[in-house]
């Protein structure tokens, strides 16, 4: 178990935003999953169409898987169902077992500020709606995703923090000002140097502040989710199981668009360095509210061995895509065998 400010999450197993989590359906069968102890929705935005929307291409977007390893390489980009399906969709599948702790991470995304914060309001209204804000611990969750590689002309906000994620960070900190019960994580994508962690750290710390009456400092974000895909990426035809249509045949690339995220065993040791140097940064961090911010590690997590060293690098929790999306939901049964067995530990 670890808890997540106000989340439970037993086992700390969950799944990560994928097209594995889209709808209705996947969204139930990963809940009823003894073996999830969370839920993540596929990034959503507000309604359809929205200034951020990805329209989703049957011939465009895709996921391939690597032929030599569980990798893979996707075109996708956020849900094509709205905001407004998800809250539908959770509040019915949590409506059928309301004992349940288990908590729903809602993954979201925009590039408005204007538009995040309405999208907050609707989910807060969802958690208004089941009493979310009481009790001692929570069933919703808000991820802000700002790290899709596969978005036209929208960079992902986090390579850019004081320029693009800042300004979404400022309105996630005023949401939870006005409701400190709100938990509050952030996707991120995979950095390459030092220097990146620092400044995502430095925008971060800028959030930080001393509620009314209270001397001790505190932080909107309560997690972070390492690591996203990383963009740029191509498998040829030789590198990837046969997928594609046969009108596509003559391409030796394997996705349409020839670029793509890669994620799966590829970057598992990306993630795990991007793990352990937040682990680390967080640990040492002279803002004391930095310290609690706990990390989801993801990235080539697939079995008890890769699960087990996300763990050991740092995380307090491990979720997956390219291995649900491979193996089903039996996947978290394996991956709940890595987690450590001393809750202290994490």
């Amino acid at each position: 178990m670890v808890s997540i400010h106000r989340l439970v999450i037993s086992p700390p197993v969950l799944n990560s935003s994928s097209p594995w989590a889209s709808d209705k359906l996947l969204l139930n069968e990963l809940y009823n999953c003894i073996h999830t102890g969370a839920v993540t929705t596929r990034t959503a935005v507000r309604e359809h169409p929205d200034i951020d929307c990805f329209s989703e291409d049957p011939v465009k977007h895709k996921v391939v898987f690597a032929s030599h390893d569980l990798s893979s390489l996707n075109s996708y980009g956020y849900s094509p169902h709205p905001l407004k399906e998800y809250i539908l969709w959770i509040k019915e599948i949590m409506a059928k077992d309301p004992a349940s702790r288990k908590p729903f991470i809602v993954s979201i995304t925009s590039s408005s500020p204007t538009l995040l914060s309405s999208m907050v309001d609707d989910i807060q209204e969802l958690r208004q709606s089941i009493g979310d804000h009481q009790g001692d611990h929570s069933r919703i969750a808000v991820e802000l995703n700002t790290s899709c590689p596969n978005i036209p002309d929208h960079p992902p906000p986090s390579y850019s923090p004081e320029k693009l994620l800042f300004p979404l960070l400022e309105t996630l900190a005023v949401q939870y000002k006005q409701d400190p019960t709100l938990t509050i994580g952030i996707k991120l994508p995979p950095y390459v140097y030092g220097a990146q962690f620092a400044d995502v750290l430095a925008t971060l710390s800028r959030l930080s502040y001393c509620p009314s009456g209270s001397d001790k400092t505190v932080n909107p974000i309560a997690f972070l989710s390492c690591t996203n895909t990383l963009g740029n990426s191509i498998f040829l035809t030789d590198q990837a199981m046969p997928s594609r249509p046969a009108s596509n045949a003559s391409s030796p690339f394997a996705l349409p668009p020839k670029f793509g995220g890669l994620a799966g065993q590829s970057i598992h040791p990306l993630a795990l360095g991007n793990v352990h140097s937040f682990a680390e940064h967080l640990k040492k961090h002279p803002d004391p509210a930095l310290r609690g911010i706990k990390i989801i590690g993801i990235g080539g997590v697939h079995d008890a061995d890769s699960a087990r060293r996300m763990f050991q690098v740092g995380a307090s929790a491990v979720a997956c895509a390219t291995a649900l999306g491979s193996q089903g939901v039996s996947v978290f049964e394996k991956l709940e065998a890595g987690a450590p067995k001393d809750d202290a530990a994490r």
